[in-house]
C-alpha cells in the first residue's frame, strides 16, 4: 500500500513540475485562444439555429396579416404589373455551380466532392419534401390567382426559395472556414431568387421567408447528422472529374469522368 501511495506521489510531483515549467503567460494565452475559439463556434452555431427559426416564425405570422398583401400590391405597382422573368429558375442553382467550380479550381472545402453531392441531395430531399408537403396541406392562393376554387393554391411556402437557400447553405457550410466571401455569396443569389418570386407575383413575402428558413434548417440538420452516412468510395481515387451541367430540356445534371 505504501509503495502505491509513494508511486502516486511521484507521478503527482512529476506532473506538477512539468506544469510549473510551462510559462504562465503561455498558459494564459493558450487558454484565451481556446476560450475565444470555443465562444466563436458556440455563437456561430446559435446564430445558425436562430436565423432559420426566426425566418419561419416571421413568415408564419405574416401569412395571416394584411401587411404582406399590401406590400405585394405596392411592389407590383412600382415595377409594373406586367413584369415577368424566368431568371429565378436559374439563380436558385448558381450556388451549386459555385461550389463545384471552386472544387475544380482547388479551393479548400470542408468535404470531398462526393460528400458534398451526398449532402446536397439529402438536404434538397428534406427541404423540398417539407416544402411540397406544406404546399399540399396549406391552402393558400398565389398573389396573381383570383379564382374562387383555384386548383393552384400552393403558394405557401416558395419552392424556388427553398431550393435557393438549400444550395446556398451547402455552399456556406463547405467554404465558411476557408473562403468566407465565396461562402456568403450564395446567399446573395438566394435572396435574389426570393425577391424575383415576389416581383413575378408568384409568392408573398411570408412564402419566401418560410421557404428560406426551411432551406437553411434542413441543411443544418443534414450536416449535424453527417456522421450517420459517412461513406465515400471516391475519396482515395485520383483522376476523377465531376462537374454540374444544366440543360433547358432535362434541367440540372452532372458530368462525371474517370481517367484510367
Amino acid at each position: 500500500m505504501k509503495k502505491i501511495i509513494s508511486l502516486w506521489l511521484v507521478c503527482l510531483c512529476c506532473h506538477t513540475s512539468i506544469a510549473q515549467l510551462t510559462p504562465k503567460s503561455e498558459q494564459k494565452n493558450d487558454f484565451t485562444k481556446y476560450y475565444q475559439t470555443e465562444q466563436s463556434v458556440k455563437k456561430r452555431k446559435l446564430t445558425g439555429r436562430l436565423v432559420p427559426i426566426a425566418l419561419i416564425t416571421t413568415g408564419v405570422l405574416l401569412s395571416t396579416n394584411d401587411f404582406e398583401q399590401s406590400l405585394q400590391k405596392d411592389l407590383r405597382s412600382s415595377i409594373g404589373n406586367d413584369f415577368n422573368t424566368k431568371i429565378d429558375d436559374y439563380t436558385r442553382y448558381i450556388p451549386v455551380l459555385q461550389m463545384y467550380t471552386a472544387d475544380i479550381l482547388g479551393v479548400k472545402a470542408q468535404n470531398h466532392w462526393f460528400d458534398q453531392t451526398k449532402i446536397l441531395i439529402l438536404s434538397s430531399l428534406l427541404s423540398n419534401g417539407t416544402s411540397t408537403l406544406l404546399k399540399k396541406e396549406i391552402y393558400k392562393k398565389r398573389p396573381g390567382d383570383y379564382a374562387e376554387n383555384s386548383t393552384h393554391a400552393n403558394s405557401f411556402p416558395s419552392g424556388h426559395t427553398t431550393t435557393a437557400f438549400t444550395t446556398a447553405s451547402v455552399l456556406y457550410e463547405e467554404f465558411k472556414d476557408t473562403s468566407p466571401a465565396l461562402a456568403y455569396s450564395g446567399y446573395a443569389f438566394a435572396v435574389m431568387t426570393g425577391a424575383l418570386r415576389m416581383m413575378n407575383n408568384a409568392h408573398y413575402l411570408s412564402d419566401v421567408l418560410v421557404g428560406a428558413g426551411i432551406g437553411i434548417l434542413a441543411t443544418k440538420v443534414v450536416y449535424h447528422f453527417e456522421y450517420l452516412f459517412d461513406w465515400n468510395p471516391f475519396k482515395n481515387l485520383k483522376g476523377v472529374a465531376f462537374a454540374p451541367q444544366y440543360n433547358d430540356s432535362y434541367g440540372l445534371g452532372f458530368y462525371f469522368t474517370k481517367v484510367f
